[in-house]
């Protein structure tokens, strides 16, 4: 890994982390679904299918070595520095409230073995469970987010996922590539107390990277919703601002609903001229509205995202509204995120084969859908080339995926986008 560096959220697609759903999955219960932020069982074995044929097509797209597993960077980092993987471990037995014997069994441990319990919570073949499992983790869009050459390290805003928190800060402040980062300044840790304390009314720093979207290298986008705080978008605004990271911070108003968890359920920009949305909020601003804070005190206020990127990002922005912009099937699609889509490239976007009305409204606006095992079929026939597609919508199958409540945006933190669009 070299070049750290997203101006969009368009731009050709370089390289990306993932996580691939693990066997910790397998141990949630009904009983603790709001404990652990996750919305039905699931079969893993099938959900990891699924997820293999979308990391297929990503590596279709950037290339098998640029489609980076998160257990692997971990891995990496504890292999990196022994005296940070003692320090880590020390912390995280504070942190999860096990008793001192427990790090000579954990610092004992291979390397790889030590990423996957640090992941799945379980030590296998000892039949010995350390910490819950986290679920969650297979969204990687959440748990940090490069704007332009810097990377934000997010803060959640549910105990469920503290731990992501916990294994990413350490991961950066780490790992060969990402601790040089550190060292010329351009990590931002939500997580260091000491750089984004509690305010004086007891207020928590709670920013997720799926409220986060960088439109272009001046404009970042921050939902402000159900698991992102004003205080924490404040914070981290006046950080980016005083760094000169952006030009201008746009905070989103949505509901506090769990139907519209992050920015990202409701809206991404697919093309530098297209954008997906779920229309009530992004066009028609039922509940929404956008605040911009830019530098020198520069205040802007918009009663709705259309609105807002119309004036400042580009007036002939076309929006697909998901499930056609009609009732019933806007509310059903965008529950099954059909306006939350990972781009590799303007124009070429990936989401579930579930939103069959959301397809319709694509066709429309002129794209191509094609079913993923397809167009692998066609490229390993040679009928393809991944440089050959424009204006597709390629759509993975989503019987399980689906049910933990994230798109293929949320699934993917990309860390490298080429800059070769105008938006």
């Amino acid at each position: 890994m070299s070049r750290i560096h997203v101006s969009s959220e368009i731009g050709t697609l370089k390289r990306v982390i993932v996580h691939r759903p693990d066997r910790g999955i397998d141990r949630l219960t009904p009983k603790r679904f709001d404990e652990l932020l996750f919305d039905d069982i699931v079969m893993l074995s099938a959900m990891q299918r699924e997820h293999d044929l979308f990391t297929q097509v990503l590596g279709a797209f950037v290339g098998k070595e640029n489609v980076i597993e998160a257990g692997g960077v971990l891995r990496q980092t504890l292999e990196a520095d022994a005296a940070a993987r003692d320090a880590m471990l020390r912390e995280l037995l504070v942190y999860e409230e096990l008793p001192d014997s427990y790090f000579s069994l954990l610092r004992d441990l291979d390397d790889r073995l030590l990423a996957d319990v640090l992941i799945s919570g379980e030590l296998q073949g000892r039949d010995l469970v350390l910490f819950d499992p986290i679920p969650n983790f297979i969204f990687t869009r959440d748990i940090a987010v490069t704007v332009n050459d810097h990377i934000v390290i997010t803060r959640a805003s549910k105990e469920a996922r503290f731990r992501e928190n916990f294994i990413m800060s350490y991961v950066f402040r780490t790992h060969p590539v990402f601790r040089q980062m550190a060292a010329e300044g351009r990590l931002i840790d939500l997580n260091d107390v000491n750089a984004f304390p509690p305010s004086r009314r007891g207020e928590r720093v709670s920013v997720e990277g799926g409220d986060c979207m960088i439109l272009n290298k001046d404009y970042l986008l921050i939902g402000r919703s159900e698991r992102s705080s004003d205080y924490g978008i404040e914070l981290l605004a006046d950080a980016l601002l005083s760094k000169g990271v952006v030009k201008n911070v746009a905070k989103v108003t949505i509901p506090s609903d769990r139907s519209f968890m992050h920015l990202d359920t409701v809206f991404t920009q697919i093309s530098e001229r297209h954008a997906v949305c779920y229309k009530p909020i992004i066009v028609d601003g039922l509940s929404s509205y956008v605040d911009v804070f830019g530098r020198e005190g520069r205040r802007a206020h918009y009663p709705s995202v259309r609105e807002f990127i119309l004036e400042e990002i580009r007036p002939d922005m076309g929006f697909i509204p998901v499930g056609g912009g009609r009732s019933p099937y806007q509310e059903r699609e965008q529950w099954t995120d059909g306006s939350n889509l990972v781009v590799v490239k303007a124009g070429v976007g990936i989401t579930y084969d579930r939103n069959t009305v959301t397809e319709e409204a694509f066709r429309r606006a002129g794209y191509e859908v094609v079913r993923a095992a397809d167009l692998l079929a066609d490229f390993d026939a040679g009928r393809r080339e991944p440089g050959d597609v424009a204006h597709t919508i390629i759509t993975i199958p989503s019987y399980e995926l689906s049910r933990a409540r994230g798109g293929s945006h949320c699934m993917t933190l990309p860390i490298e986008r080429a800059d070769d669009v105008q938006t």
